[in-house]
């Protein structure tokens, strides 16, 4: 039995969130609905014209893998997260967190500089925009990642975010291939349209011959495909992904698990910010493949908690929430 469901990396980021009214982004340039990565001046000034206007809603740890990995350990599941913070406040934070809820790490010394932080701005229709400055986490590297825990793990998890950073990239590329001669099951997460947009080769190239499970949302299969149909991105998909997950909002999600289609209802919510949904589901997801549930079932558990995740501010729900959605999944 494997010591670890899941072994992740990911960008240690913590995030600070404001609720914007949608002429916020034409007043400043910003596109709206992507992660954009930007120097630490150009968030200071951000952060600061933010915080005057519209007050800070709420700062919690954040980082896509950091986020599944939260949601699969708060369900029962045992992970392990490697990720790069520096010696200051914010990497206190985000280590005091990761205590909290029973993650190990791969961090044993901590070294001069910025932790990653992200400003993740909530317009109206509860759609999230970032601007991400990394700090430290860009040189996430090859040292940072522990073959031992990686090879006592179920899956290998890996956030598409870090095909930004080359070290970071060749850390994930140099897993995946540990974890493919080792017979360990690689996931990766596209994690946001713009990786599809401006780093399609990227996530190619760590992609390589293929994955055991992709995670990805409607618009990231359509975009990394192009193809105009989500049936026929699907047939694409497949020929990387031996099984998958796609989530559609609040049309639910389609699975495939590697011999058919499952389509998951979506919840009707009133959404308020959708920051961390994708992480949710793919949390939540892993969490019930990884303890004997089927993709079925894990789905519907996946969607369930993201549609609760949608319905509040920020990308992680109150510990004791995560059992009180389980047990609403028969088994």
């Amino acid at each position: 039995m494997a010591k670890y469901n899941v072994y992740g990396v990911g960008n240690a980021l913590v995030d600070k969130e404001f609720e914007v009214d949608d002429s916020f982004f034409l007043d400043h340039h910003i596109e709206k609905g992507i992660m954009t990565l930007v120097a630490y001046e150009q968030q200071e000034h951000l952060l600061d014209v933010l915080t005057k206007k519209y007050g800070i809603k709420k700062r919690a740890g954040g980082g896509s893998a950091g986020n599944t990995l939260y949601a699969l350990s708060q369900f029962g599941g045992e992970a392990y997260f490697a990720c790069k913070v520096a010696n200051d406040d914010i990497g206190d934070f985000y280590l005091e967190q990761l205590g909290h809820h029973n993650i190990d790490t791969s961090i044993s010394s901590r070294e001069a500089g910025t932790s990653g932080r992200c400003l993740v701005m909530i317009s109206p229709d509860a759609e999230r925009t970032m601007h991400t400055h990394l700090g430290i986490s860009e040189f996430l590297s090859l040292d940072d990642i522990d073959f031992e825990a990686a090879g006592q793990s179920d899956y290998i998890y890996l956030e598409g975010y870090l095909v930004t950073s080359p070290t970071a990239k060749s850390a994930i590329t140099e897993l995946k291939r540990f974890a493919e001669k080792t017979h360990i099951k690689t996931a990766m997460t596209f994690s946001d349209p713009a990786m599809l947009e401006y780093f399609k080769n990227d996530i190619n190239d760590v992609l390589g011959d293929g994955i055991d499970l992709l995670f990805c949302n409607e618009t990231e299969a359509l975009l990394w495909t192009g193809e105009e149909t989500l049936d026929s991105a699907c047939e694409i998909v497949k020929k990387k992904a031996k099984a998958f997950a796609i989530t559609r909002g609040a049309n639910g999600a389609l699975l495939y698990d590697g011999n058919r289609y499952i389509n998951i209802a979506g919840h009707k919510v009133k959404a308020v910010d959708t920051n961390g949904a994708g992480d949710m589901f793919a949390g939540a997801f892993l969490y019930g493949i990884t303890n004997g549930w089927d993709f079925e079932r894990a789905g519907k558990l996946a969607s369930l908690a993201s549609a609760r995740i949608v319905s509040q501010f920020g990308p992680r729900l109150e510990a004791d929430s995560h059992r009180e959605l389980a047990e609403q999944i028969p088994g």
